[in-house]
């Protein structure tokens, strides 16, 4: 099969063995893979795969069911399918654990499936399983026109919540509010804290879905809603910064901070199967959608990665075998 690895800094189109379906596990013909800035810092050899992963970049593909390994329920050669992984999506075939298998839902694109599953067990796994998000709550998500971010606002908006975004630049400000959000700020320009405590009449918000880190600390415990949480995914800024507990006190705030890849199997099949409960219906209804900035074939991921390092798009890039 083609199959995309990191060599010195780049990714590199290679020809690898087929995989074979192991015990428990869905071998996927991909359709597309989606591209996550985990995989750029994989090949940066900032975020190399856990133990037993494959070395292939890739964190989630859509596809169809080619065969099961034994053990491997749910599923049937034909069905169309997106699938969480720990890696190996950038190629023309996959083995994943069934557990980690969603069904595509009809009306929805196989290609643009492959947008969604990276995404969806993220944020719902931050802001549904830990920070309890909920219908009249405010959500702040920053990077708003992001892979994760345009999810984040697309799922906040259709469980009846009030959604803060920010981006940067008169583009990504428009494409946020063709999202939805209920206010968008420009960070390039505008201060989010004062902006999110004037639109809340000063109460704040509830939830903050975070992908700066240490930079913005201070600022998100000043924008935090009395009982709300900051639920940490990425941090862009900085893996240290100082945080003030007396000011978490006296909010009575919380922090949590999490990865996807490295998690053990049994988490994150509960997370695919919370995924298929609550987000699920929502994509089969179109109320939450795939957000896809551009296809490209798999031989030019170094574009696609270009794209994504220089915050050149809205939603995700994928990769076509």
């Amino acid at each position: 099969m083609q199959a995309i690895t990191a060599h010195d800094g780049a990714p590199r189109l290679d020809e690898l063995p087929d995989p074979v379906a192991g015990p428990g596990e869905v071998l996927v013909e991909v359709a597309a893979a989606g591209v996550n800035n985990a995989d750029l810092q994989q090949v940066a050899g900032n975020y190399p795969p856990p133990p037993g992963a494959s070395d292939v970049l890739g964190l989630e593909v859509s596809g169809t069911v080619r065969a099961l390994g034994d053990g491997g329920t749910g599923f049937a050669v034909g069905d169309r399918v997106c699938a969480l992984l720990s890696g190996g999506g950038y190629a023309s075939l996959v083995a994943v654990p069934a557990a980690q298998v969603l069904p595509v839902p009809d009306g929805v694109d196989l290609v643009e499936a492959a947008a969604l599953p990276e995404a969806a067990c993220t944020v719902w796994s931050n802001l549904g399983m830990i920070a309890g998000l909920r219908a009249g709550q405010t959500l702040l998500v920053h990077g708003g026109t992001g892979g994760m971010g345009s999810h984040a606002v697309l799922l906040a908006k259709a469980m009846g919540v009030r959604v803060i975004a920010t981006s940067g630049g008169e583009r990504k400000v428009r494409a946020s509010q063709e999202l939805g959000a209920d206010l968008v700020v420009d960070h390039r320009t505008e201060d989010f804290v004062e902006r999110a405590l004037a639109f809340t009449d000063g109460r704040g918000v509830d939830v903050v879905l975070d992908v700066v880190g240490a930079d913005y600390l201070a600022k998100h415990l000043a924008v935090l809603a009395p009982n709300g949480h900051i639920a940490v995914i990425a941090a862009g800024s900085g893996r240290t910064g100082e945080l003030d507990f007396g000011a978490m006190m006296r909010k009575r705030a919380t922090i949590s901070a999490t990865t996807l890849r490295a998690r053990p199997l049994d988490e994150k099949a509960a997370i695919v199967a919370a995924v298929r409960e609550h987000v699920w219906p929502l994509v089969a209804d179109g109320s939450v959608r795939p957000v896809v900035d551009s296809v490209l074939p798999l031989a030019d991921a170094a574009e696609a990665h270009r794209r994504v390092r220089d915050g050149e798009v809205v939603g995700k890039v994928l990769l076509r075998p």
